[in-house]
């Protein structure tokens, strides 16, 4: 008897592109977070992809003291897997984007495959009106941001934290990002299986065109064989349709406010759980299964949540 394929949800309900005043459903404080993290994994995010934030003005932090606040009770209370962030804010140097993985030496961590313009500021022209300072000069800077991943920031993350265990989703938001993560590979610094998150949409990386998804798909087929695991990350407006797309493919899925503040056209998410109710409706009219944390584990090789430092 034919058996239904697995598919991961990631849930990333926070993230730092989005700005508080742009929706007031974007979790900042920790319980926020933490509130919004349970959610998705009740819903059926067996990976939870977390950020922090400063409780006061929203800013994105890498400090390990406000992860602290979330992470114990978001461990305590779900299965589900946790990825740390290492992308942190495009801002941030890679030391300080380290400092809650290396801290708290998690399952999985995010991977930024290459340095790439990162334009944030075309939301100048939905968002006018905006609560904190920082928040403007935030969207307004990256007209002239490059967001730094070079082979040497890239080779420091592999090997600091790989000595702890932790595993890697590796962010590749255009073509050359995957043949970076193949040179990784070739020196051994990568191991299989590699789970592939392809970042659909963003300016400064690939675009969000049916054709995008497919030469994706094709490069990391060449590339990697059955050696990877693929996930689609679909930004802003194309969640959804690319998802939907990569998951009729063979992908996995993320979704949530770090994405996307949308549920469908003009209408805001009220929470990430909703965006994971939504693909997990696709993914089940497709004739598939969610897949449990337990079994992304299996399928990611991941060490455990005993494992972790939290």
């Amino acid at each position: 008897m034919a058996t239904k394929r697995k598919v991961i949800i990631t849930c990333a309900p926070t993230g730092a592109i989005h700005t508080p005043s742009m929706s007031p459903y974007l979790p900042v404080t920790a319980q926020e977070i933490g509130d919004a993290a349970l959610a998705a994994a009740k819903a059926g995010a067996a990976i939870l992809h977390l950020h922090a934030r400063d409780p006061i003005d929203g800013r994105p932090s890498q400090e390990p003291a406000l992860f602290q606040e979330f992470l114990p009770r978001i461990k305590a209370e779900t299965d589900a897997v946790i990825n740390i962030t290492s992308g942190g804010s495009p801002h941030m140097s890679v030391e300080e984007r380290l400092k809650p993985a290396h801290h708290f030496k998690p399952e999985l961590a995010s991977l930024n495959m290459g340095s790439m313009n990162f334009g944030l500021y075309p939301m100048l022209e939905r968002f006018k009106d905006f609560k904190h300072d920082w928040e403007r000069k935030h969207l307004e800077n990256s007209r002239d941001l490059v967001f730094k991943n070079t082979f040497s920031d890239i080779e420091y993350i592999l090997t600091s934290c790989a000595a702890n265990g932790t595993r890697f989703e590796y962010e590749c938001y255009d073509i050359s990002h995957l043949y970076n993560l193949a040179h990784f590979v070739d020196r051994g610094l990568a191991k299989a299986p590699f789970f592939v998150q392809s970042v659909f949409g963003l300016l400064g990386g690939i675009g969000a065109h049916p054709e995008d998804l497919a030469h994706m798909k094709r490069t990391a087929d060449r590339l990697f064989g059955s050696d990877y695991v693929w996930s689609i990350l679909g930004a802003g407006r194309n969640q959804f349709p690319m998802g939907t797309l990569g998951v009729a493919q063979g992908s996995n899925v993320r979704v949530g406010l770090e994405d996307s503040l949308w549920i469908e056209p003009g209408k805001f998410a009220e929470s990430s759980a909703t965006q994971v109710v939504k693909i997990r409706q696709i993914i089940e009219g497709l004739s598939l299964d969610i897949a449990t944390p337990a079994e992304a584990r299996q399928m990611l090789g991941l060490k455990g949540a005993i494992e972790t430092n939290f």
